[in-house]
């Protein structure tokens, strides 16, 4: 018998872990469900090899089954493998494998009332992500101070090809840097890194252990539930730029306005609403119908479509804003 066959080899199990999005009343919305920790997660179900061909068919599945939704643009993220995903300290069990996925869909609390889920902001786990207003003050109070103290502890042994100081700067737009949108999973990593959230505590990392106390950045999630949706929201952010899924959010027909609010909930940045409609009168993505809404609260407003035609005409139909900061 080789040395290979006598080795006790650790079970793999395949999950699949999905962010579901959704909008409403102009705010960006994830699925979410409460486990017996109390913490919210993301909504998770394992891959049936025997029943299922593919791992979307498996995820679509077990989402219709669960949460009574059925979703519009799917698309695979990032398979998650770190041991202790899913795992104390010690666990000899089965390793958990998740395959993050992003699902984007229009449906509403009411629809999930029998299921246990519920769909909850996502700038709640993220708060510093939400720059359509002005910068999130919890940059500069909390999480600026303690990551320069952190940057300045740097030595030989930790650094890496980029120093934590221009971490630092490039990813929270710090000294002329300018903030970038889709450095999502950067900042949230740079912060698990740096110990100053929930997460690295609950993973025994280092840094988060000596510290005497953990400023209030978000609400926490289960396992590695949070760096999944900042993954979700950077590919979602970076998707609206040249692929039209902003779309799969809205409903058949909507106004400009709608449109430029949906935008500005993903990507976290106001814009000029003059820019705004030049964009999308420039890319072509839209077409009027001819009728008028008179639910907006004030004027009429004329209501758009999106243009199904454009997805011939060119490969990479999207929205490339420029924000006013």
């Amino acid at each position: 018998m080789s040395r290979m066959s006598e080795t006790l080899l650790t079970p793999i199990e395949i999950g699949l872990t999905a962010a579901i999005v959704a909008i409403e009343d102009h705010e960006p919305l994830i699925l979410t469900a409460r486990g017996s920790d109390g913490l919210a997660g993301l909504p998770f179900g394992p891959f049936d090899a025997l029943s299922h061909r593919t791992f979307e068919i498996g995820l679509r599945a077990w989402v219709e089954e669960q949460a009574g939704l059925r979703l519009g643009y799917v698309e695979q993220l990032y398979t998650f493998g770190d041991r202790g995903r899913h795992a104390e300290a010690g666990d000899t069990g089965a390793h958990m494998v998740s395959i993050g996925y992003l699902a984007l869909t229009r449906a509403v609390d009411g629809e999930l009332a029998a299921t246990g889920a519920s769909f909850e902001p996502w700038y709640r786990f993220l708060p510093w992500e939400d720059w359509r207003e002005e910068p999130p003050a919890i940059i500069a109070r909390d999480i600026i101070p303690a990551l320069t103290t952190w940057a300045e502890q740097e030595t030989p042994e930790t650094t890496r090809a980029l120093p934590r100081r221009d971490r630092v700067r490039f990813y929270f737009g710090l000294d002329g840097a300018p903030w970038d949108e889709e450095r999502v999973l950067d900042r949230y990593e740079l912060l698990y890194e740096a110990g100053l959230i929930e997460e690295a505590r609950r993973d025994g990392r280092p840094a988060a252990l000596a510290r005497k106390a953990l400023p209030a950045l978000g609400t926490s999630m289960r396992f590695d539930h949070r760096r999944i949706l900042a993954t979700a929201i950077a590919r979602l952010r970076a998707k609206l730029k040249y692929r039209p899924v902003v779309f799969e959010l809205l409903p058949a027909e909507f106004t400009l306005t709608e449109l430029q609010h949906t935008v500005e909930a993903i990507s976290g940045r106001h814009l000029h609403k003059q820019n705004f409609r030049r964009l999308v009168e420039t890319e072509a993505l839209v077409e009027p119908t001819g009728v008028m809404s008179t639910q907006t609260g004030g004027r009429p407003a004329a209501l758009y479509r999106f243009r199904r035609d454009v997805l011939q005409e060119r490969p990479a139909p999207g929205l490339r804003m420029r924000s006013r900061r």
